[in-house]
């Protein structure tokens, strides 16, 4: 099936666009319409013409950041933008993935096709070429305050467009410019304000944000299924998800995730009634608040991410039409960093949820008849083995770790540049903690699920239990055997986890 073209031209992209882009199952296209290449020519018309008036424009006849004051003589205007992706090429770390950089060209490039930049056409089709190409600048992680933007970083970009540093191509690392030459692209020399325009927005944190978003959207549907059948194991109350019960609390996320719950254990809501037990453990009565709160919030991270996504967030701004240079601060990543922020604290508390669902799963006193651990071994063996013992061990670990990292990034603003920069978002390290929440969280989700489909199997009759519940534990065994004897479990885990990332298993529409 041929792939659908995502073209660019300063319309709305979406989160989903961006993901598509980023896992290749989307091809992307620069718009050539006449009417859209005048209007981004025409911003980088203006820079030239105020140059030959000899006007001031920050970045531009100036030095950058605390050093705006310094004036650049005209004859050396044009050496500007190299130095400044230069001088920023100190980045650390390890580099951001694959799908993580067709992320953040797909989103600088978005940026730049709003027309507010200041740059040519020509360099809106070099980043073009770059994602056509799968030419990926090997971008380090580590080295920005998310204000002024994603400089450092970025300027892995700037270099690549202008044939520096090194790329990642055809599954090697490789330099950028025995790639073009290879494939007979020019490097690109920077006009006056295209370094700073590159380089000087929030397009990391908000590439890694738009991945986020999907990771936890599915994250918190894997979760609501996880807790039905976390329920059928555990032989809990189904009217803890009772329709008139969450009428009167009337959050929509929470439910919706009762809601998927019910139809999930095939609960009838005409004639309510209480199990044998009253009321279950909060991990269990309390699941739909849990998971509703990410389902409420999800909304307006997307709000928060698209609206920066579909945002010209450089400075200064080029008001072409009205001949304007408008100088201000949108390069601050503000709204990403609390968006990330909050996204990793609810997504901690899907693990830390499943994680107390593992623990009554596992131990006799809580899990009302189930072998200890759910040990699948045969009588005369079950001295022997321990079925998902070291496993829950390992999700309460993972789960330490996830709530551990939960200390907002945001508040951590740190005066840098001389103090010009002395208020930053912190917004690309507050997504790339939600990135290694997002991580922890993936592997929790594994191992309880991998558990409580064993929980369901001990329990027997399967065959009654509702369509989307067999549905899942058909899925989960078609490619994880049930646990009977002790065996190491590393690389089915792994393999759960990487099904999980790619969505493999549809659960709710």
């Amino acid at each position: 099936m041929n792939k659908q073209t995502i073209v660019i031209n300063g319309r709305v992209l979406t989160i989903e666009e961006v993901c598509a882009l980023a896992e290749k199952n989307q091809s992307i296209q620069l718009s050539d319409h006449t009417d859209f290449v005048k209007r981004i020519d025409k911003g980088a018309e203006f820079i030239d013409k105020l140059l030959q008036e000899e006007g001031c424009v920050y970045g531009v006849t100036t030095g950058y950041g605390d050093s705006c004051t310094t004036s650049i003589p005209l004859k050396n205007v044009d050496d500007l933008p190299k130095h400044l992706y230069t001088f920023h090429g100190c980045g650390l770390g390890k580099h951001f993935d694959n799908q993580q950089t067709r992320a953040i060209l797909a989103v600088r490039l978005n940026s730049l096709a709003q027309g507010f930049s200041g740059v040519r056409y020509q360099l809106l089709q070099q980043i073009t070429r770059l994602l056509q190409q799968d030419i990926l600048p090997l971008i380090p992680e580590e080295g920005s305050v998310g204000a002024s933007g994603d400089l450092t970083p970025l300027s892995y970009l700037a270099a690549a467009l202008a044939g520096e540093r090194d790329v990642f191509f055809q599954n090697k690392k490789q330099l950028t410019k025995e790639v073009f030459k290879q494939l007979n692209i020019v490097p690109l020399t920077l006009k006056p304000k295209e370094g700073l325009a590159i380089m000087n927005g929030t397009a990391v944190m908000t590439a890694v944000a738009c991945l986020a978003f999907r990771r936890a959207e599915y994250l918190s549907q894997l979760c609501t299924r996880i807790t039905s059948l976390a329920s059928v194991a555990l032989k809990g109350n189904a009217y803890h998800f009772d329709e008139k019960l969450f009428s009167v609390k009337p959050h929509h996320g929470q439910i919706s995730v009762a809601k998927r719950i019910r139809e999930d254990l095939l609960l009838a809501t005409e004639a309510p009634r209480n199990d044998s037990r009253l009321q279950d453990r909060y991990s269990l009565r309390c699941a739909p608040h849990v998971i509703g709160v990410m389902e409420d919030t999800l909304p307006w991270f997307r709000q928060f991410i698209e609206n920066e996504l579909n945002s010209a967030n450089d400075n200064p701004i080029i008001d072409a039409e009205g001949e304007h240079v408008l100088h201000g601060g949108h390069f601050y990543g503000g709204h990403i960093a609390f968006a990330m922020d909050s996204m990793k604290i609810a997504v901690a508390n899907l693990a830390d949820l499943m994680d107390r669902q593992m623990a009554q799963l596992m131990d006799t006193k809580f899990n009302h008849g189930l072998p200890a651990n759910l040990s699948g071994a045969k009588k005369d063996q079950a001295m022997l083995n321990h079925g998902f013992k070291a496993i829950q061990i390992a999700v309460s670990s993972w789960t330490a770790e996830a709530l551990k990292n939960t200390m907002p990034a945001s508040v951590f603003s740190r005066s840098t540049e001389c103090h010009n920069q002395d208020k930053v978002s912190m917004g690309t390290i507050a997504a790339r903690d939600c990135v290694r929440i997002l991580e922890l969280t993936e592997q929790v989700a594994a191992a309880t699920l991998i558990a409580v489909v064993q929980g369901v199997e001990l329990r027997g009759q399967q065959e009654i239990l509702s369509p989307n519940l067999q549905k899942t534990i058909k899925q989960v065994r078609d490619e994880i055997k049930f646990l009977e004897t002790d065996r190491a479990m590393e690389q089915e885990l792994r393999l759960c986890i990487q099904l999980i990332r790619k969505r493999h298993w549809s659960l709710y529409d």
